[in-house]
């Protein structure tokens, strides 16, 4: 695999389930043999509770959020998106549930997913409260990805009468090339909630958004938020 087949596919940033345009580009799923599965919230099986679901209406659009192998770090982007702990409350976080999808010319699978919790400055994520890279179960390009004890993280809403905002992201770990051009998108739902998603491409082989910036001015693509749930216990 070639790095100008890399810049023809990645490049696209976003993927339409049956067909989708960004930058100019057009990509066509018709063919391939990939579905995104969404990810069971309503499982009843599960320890940890459900603190926050964000799944409105699927998109169809997955917007690449990925860490490519080294040869290709200058392609390594970063979604992330927002959400609110309401004051009085303490979550503790053992597990995140990204909707996603595998696209380009492969299928996969991830070697693990990295989740990054951040504090808000201003509408953008801002300090790094933890980071932790799992292996988690992939449905065919979702995630359910189980926080290590160790890993578990605590975000507290505080005392103010809006709680308080904060800001997940999720990056599947993923070679292009030894798995045949494969990319990940994290799925967007239709609406926007709370702050605009945001996307960062730090190495600038997308040409846009080195530093996080509202999804949507980055890719044409990138409208409304991604679509997650976090589980753990509210202390």
């Amino acid at each position: 695999m070639t790095k100008t087949v890399l810049l023809a596919t990645a490049a696209v940033l976003a993927l339409t389930v049956g067909g989708a345009s960004a930058g100019g580009v057009s990509v066509s799923t018709k063919g391939m043999n990939r579905v995104a599965h969404k990810i069971d919230r309503n499982s009843t099986d599960r320890a940890a509770a459900v603190l926050y679901d964000q799944h409105g209406t699927d998109s169809g659009i997955g917007i690449v959020s990925q860490n490519f192998e080294s040869s290709f770090d200058a392609y390594d982007a970063q979604a992330a998106d927002d959400f609110n702990v309401g004051a009085g409350h303490l979550w503790l976080v053992k597990e995140v549930d990204a909707t996603g999808v595998y696209f380009g010319s492969g299928v996969g699978p991830a070697a693990s997913e990295t989740v990054t919790f951040y504090k808000d400055a201003n509408g953008h994520p801002g300090k790094v409260i933890n980071s932790a890279t799992v292996t988690g179960t992939d449905n065919f390009g979702s995630f359910t990805i189980k926080l290590k004890h160790d890993d578990a993280t605590k975000l507290n809403g505080g005392k103010g009468k809006n709680g308080k905002t904060f800001w997940v992201s999720v990056v599947a770990d993923l070679d292009f090339t030894a798995t045949g051009g494969s990319e990940w998108g994290w799925e967007n739902q239709t609406t926007t909630v709370g702050n605009p998603a945001q996307w960062q491409n730090p190495g600038g082989g997308f040409g846009v958004c080195p530093t996080w910036d509202d999804e949507n001015v980055c890719i044409a693509d990138g409208q409304g938020d991604h679509m997650f749930t976090l589980r753990g216990k509210d202390l």
